[in-house]
């Protein structure tokens, strides 16, 4: 029987060394591709409007639109998936999964947009909070419940497997006859 709701064995160990391992590759990535200083000769103002730069980026045209907003949701995606993958929880409630891992998607997204403040030629801007925010909860919502599922019908098939080795091994448990106590 598995506690606390992990995955237990081998399988887990490599499971949850796998995602923190990429977890932390991912972040270094992030890092040095979002905090790295640009030389420019000007700065944009920073956006401060929700939904502001994003119909800017859709004023430009379908292509360069796609484009831009597919950077913003991309960028974080992969936290969707590595950080349940680093958690190795294989039996956790769908819902709170999913709230656990957007909303340290959003502070992770937000140290991002912290830390640009006082980069040279980087500008925050409010609308790649929210479009990181949403990469997180999309690629969350397609790979990890069904992940998760495959995961937990492969263990109990796994355990059945086992009990019935068990049983064949070790014999039927023999059972005798019920007899009435004596005065």
């Amino acid at each position: 029987m598995q506690r606390q709701g992990s995955i237990g064995g081998n399988a887990a160990i490599r499971i949850r060394v796998t995602g923190s391992v990429l977890l932390v590759a991912h972040l270094a990535f992030v890092a040095w591709l979002t905090l790295r200083p640009l030389d420019v000769p000007w700065v944009m103002p920073p956006n401060l409007h929700p939904f502001a730069g994003i119909r800017a980026d859709l004023a430009l045209g379908r292509p360069e639109a796609v484009h831009r907003i597919g950077e913003g949701v991309g960028l974080l995606a992969p936290l969707g998936v590595l950080l349940p993958m680093a958690h190795g929880r294989l039996w956790a409630f769908p819902f709170a999964s999913f709230v656990r891992t957007v909303a340290a998607g959003a502070l992770v997204s937000a140290g991002i947009l912290l830390l640009q403040t006082g980069v040279p030629g980087r500008v925050p801007d409010v609308d790649s909070l929210l479009l990181n925010t949403v990469g997180v909860a999309l690629a969350h919502l397609a790979v990890v419940p069904a992940a998760r599922s495959w995961l937990r019908r492969r263990s109990e098939r796994r355990e059945g497997a086992a009990v019935r080795q068990e049983e064949a091994v070790q014999g039927r448990t023999p059972t005798f006859p019920r007899v009435g106590i004596a005065p």
